[in-house]
């Protein structure tokens, strides 16, 4: 049957669909506006599924916070192109999300997308697929988080990193403006740095000697690095055993006392004095020399991959680490403040993103 211009019209600005889309669906339903609504929608998970093999490891990150419940949400939703990432509908769903995970508190994704979408009658997923119809990639509810208390929240360039920060303080402190900006300092410190634990207390012991050994390893498969008693020792085990060609020797025996003499060698000749100390490494080891060059190499780790421990960047506001910084003003507002969490999500991190051949996608075309 036909249908009008202005019946086409009336559905699209209902669904936001294209058209075409909405005149066929219009003269499927025989002009049931209803009926073509809800014949979109199933042809919105119909896509969604034919999707469903596609990668999408672009998106954003937003936040929301409850400030009556002291509640906060960070959620990711994907897609498969960062301009979809920045389209209005695409954002203004993920903002929803975010709002509906605070008042609904989920207990996974699933939970989430089976559940009603704040604000409206349908399911998360529902209203999902319906954007997947009128945008044309692959979205998804990739994860989220909540956290309660109080939380600084900080999103990063339009939604590639956000995080959210959590301190224990009074609420009377945590309402001043000195704090809040203390907590994006901090929070821009995180997705910025990357911190992988809060303090060094948090490594596990068996993390700890992990991180040890292999800066062991490291130190001993690159003996240019190595306490100059022990490099010492690696040379003249290296030369004895004849790992050295006439070349070699000649430039260790002019060059020994220079601090470049690395330079003057072959990788053949780093690569054999790399395989003696590792073969001697239970002797090096034990060396307390050794022992004291290691430990201030996984002091100086510690200090980059724990976030209180980090040199803090905002060097205008305060020359020290993170952890002193957070002293500073707790002691400026007579208050105390202390760090107990946070949350880092960088957009599509840990996704598989394809490598597609451009040549070998056209001519799988042409044949």
């Amino acid at each position: 049957m036909a249908v009008t211009a202005q019946e086409v019209k009336e559905l699209r600005e209902k669904t936001g669909v294209g058209m075409m889309e909405c005149k066929k669906a219009l003269v499927e339903a025989e002009g049931d506006m209803d009926k073509a609504f809800e014949i979109l929608r199933e042809r919105g998970l119909a896509k969604s599924q034919k999707k469903a093999d596609r990668i999408a490891a672009d998106g954003v990150i937003v936040a929301y916070t409850d400030a009556a419940t002291k509640t906060t949400a960070l959620v990711e939703i994907n897609s498969e192109t960062d301009f979809v990432a920045k389209n209005e509908k695409f954002t203004d769903f993920a903002k929803k999300v975010a709002e509906t995970v605070v008042a609904d508190k989920p207990a996974d994704v699933a939970a989430l997308l089976a559940g009603k979408l704040l604000g409206s009658d349908r399911t998360v997923e529902e209203n999902l697929n319906d954007l997947i119809l009128v945008i044309g990639e692959k979205l998804t509810v990739r994860r989220f988080v909540l956290v309660e208390g109080n939380v600084i929240t900080y999103i990063h360039a339009g939604g590639s990193v956000g995080v959210a920060v959590k301190f224990d303080t009074d609420d009377a402190t945590a309402a001043k403006p000195e704090f809040a900006a203390m907590g994006k300092d901090v929070a821009m410190q995180i997705a910025a740095m990357s911190p992988e634990y809060l303090r060094h207390e948090d490594i596990s012991a068996e993390e700890l000697a992990n991180l040890r050994a292999i800066t062991e390893e490291s130190s001993l498969n690159n003996p240019e690095g190595l306490p100059k008693p022990i490099q010492m020792d690696v040379f003249n085990k290296t030369i004895a055993a004849g790992l050295f060609s006439d070349e070699d020797k000649a430039a260790y025996e002019e060059q020994k006392n220079n601090k470049f003499l690395f330079n003057f060698l072959s990788e053949e000749a780093k690569n054999a004095l790399a395989q003696t100390a590792v073969a001697n490494g239970a002797e090096y080891r034990a060396n307390p020399i050794f022992v004291k060059a290691t430990d201030g190499r996984v002091n100086k780790q510690l200090k980059e991959i724990c976030l209180l421990d980090q040199t803090f960047v905002r060097s205008d506001l305060f020359e020290g680490t993170v952890g002193g910084y957070v002293a500073n003003v707790a002691k400026t507002l007579g208050a105390d403040i202390q760090v107990v969490s946070y949350e880092r999500y960088a957009k599509g991190e840990g996704i598989e993103k394809r490598a597609d051949n451009f040549a070998d996608e056209v001519a799988g075309m042409m044949k």
